[in-house]
């Protein structure tokens, strides 16, 4: 099958609505390039460009992409295959007011890093090492059920989780609310730690390429995004604070081992606390997010 491209030329969004109009519509199981750009929509290119607060208009997510006999209650499959750069450098910055230590004595803000990319490795100003390039999307996610968030915010529908695993490789599963799912994508990093502590990453614009697959009817009820690694299975939650989202990423842990093993629920709370990990993704979005890595030889798919 051959893999058709879509390009934020052709439409993208800064909101997550429940009414979103389809830029294209795909069919289950079709193959695709997903053509991004940068998450400041190119207000960045060099050192002396800063910016002095979070626009109103941030993260920008190509699409939304209509996926054919997507209903509410199935799940939507994103297979990530690839990502490439389409930049030859990244930008990192600080922004007055967000951010991990946001008034935090020291911290200089705004401030702005380039981060120029060659042979697979970030440079960073003042500092004699490379930073490997590992690309991640920072944005992904499908209409939502009720509540409108914007490209900012991470929530049950996906949104900004800005996840490292969000990674070539990996695949994310994404609980559909509307009719055609209505998927968008982008604010993609050349680079991140895990926490995203200064409020970005590397900055970049991208092609990912996906393949899309509409999982009817599954077993599983989906409240949240989960992603599977070629080792693990990793529920993603937000919430307000780090507790609150490790509550529940926690919870969609044990329901998924309690199932799989036909084991009471307290059971699966015990079993999860000797096999399971919890990862900070992200801290300043401004809702958490934490996933909870389960190791695949204790859980086989939940689909």
């Amino acid at each position: 099958m051959s893999r058709r491209t879509i390009s934020h030329e052709e439409g993208a969004i800064y909101e997550f609505t429940p009414e979103l109009e389809p830029i294209a519509t795909v069919e289950s199981g079709e193959k695709l390039t997903i053509d991004t750009r940068d998450s400041l929509d190119g207000a960045v290119q060099s050192d002396s460009d800063v910016i002095e607060a979070v626009p109103d208009e941030v993260n920008a997510a190509t699409g939304p992409i209509e996926v054919a006999g997507a209903k509410p209650g199935d799940v939507l499959r994103v297979d990530i295959e690839d990502i490439r750069l389409t930049e030859e450098h990244g930008r990192v910055i600080s922004i007055e007011g967000f951010g991990l230590l946001a008034g935090y004595e020291g911290i200089e803000a705004p401030k702005t890093r380039v981060t120029p990319v060659e042979d697979g490795s970030l440079s960073f100003e003042g500092i004699d090492a490379d930073i490997p390039v590992d690309p991640l999307i920072g944005t992904i996610g499908v209409a939502t059920e009720s509540e409108t968030h914007t490209t900012l915010v991470p929530h049950n529908h996906g949104g900004n989780l800005d996840t490292t695993d969000l990674a070539a490789g990996n695949t994310v599963y994404l609980p559909v609310f509307q009719e055609g799912a209505m998927l968008a994508m982008g604010d993609c990093k050349a680079a991140m730690a895990d926490g995203e502590m200064c409020g970005t990453g590397a900055e970049i614009g991208t092609d990912i390429d996906i393949t899309v697959e509409v999982l009817s009817e599954p077993e599983t009820e989906l409240e949240r995004p989960l992603i599977e690694t070629p080792d693990a299975w990793k529920p993603l939650a937000n919430a307000e604070t780090l507790e609150e989202a490790c509550e529940l990423a926690n919870r969609d842990a044990l329901e998924l081992l309690a199932a799989e093993h036909d084991i009471s629920t307290t059971d699966a709370y015990l079993f999860s606390s000797l096999v399971g990990g919890l990862e900070i993704s992200q801290v300043v979005d401004p809702l958490v997010t934490v996933r909870n890595s389960i190791p695949k030889e204790y859980l086989s798919s939940p689909f």
